[in-house]
């Protein structure tokens, strides 16, 4: 199944990507979820994020970065998880920025994944969703503040 959603924020397409860091990770979690940041290395082919989660459930989340690039209209990086939470089977999540303007660029997250199942795919769909919808208004204060 997968999951795109879009975000427009303020600055130019590669300072946006330079700031895919723990910082802004950290900033991403849900604030319902509790986690510990294990491991984050950074957003290019070889780095990993290994995470715990602590509550509402305990849980490993470890990711490879195994792709980045980037072209004169756009910058990305792909992750794919290698320690998953109960319930997902497969996990691949690509970080797009795209160049629209000098000043301004649009973030995209695609992200494919497989539950157990099909319907345990589909029963994950819309927290999945719901959560990655919790980064729009983060990705706006985090870019347009600076």
């Amino acid at each position: 199944m997968n999951i795109v959603l879009k975000t427009k924020v303020h600055g130019h397409y590669l300072k946006v990507m330079e700031q895919f860091d723990r910082p802004l990770f950290e900033q991403l979690v849900p604030p319902f979820v509790k986690v510990q940041l294990d491991e984050f290395t950074g957003s290019k082919t070889g780095d990993q994020v290994k995470i715990r989660f602590l509550f509402p459930m305990r849980a490993s989340w470890y990711s490879d970065i195994v792709e980045h690039g980037s072209d004169s209209q756009m910058t990305y990086f792909v992750d794919e998880g290698t320690v998953l939470p109960p319930g997902l089977r497969y996990w691949k999540h690509k970080h797009i920025v795209e160049r629209l303007t000098e000043t301004e660029s649009l973030i995209v997250d695609q992200i494919e994944y497989r539950g157990i199942g099909i319907l345990g795919t589909i029963l994950m769909y819309l927290p999945l969703w719901f959560t990655f919808l919790l980064r729009k208004p983060i990705y706006r204060s985090f870019f347009n503040s600076k």
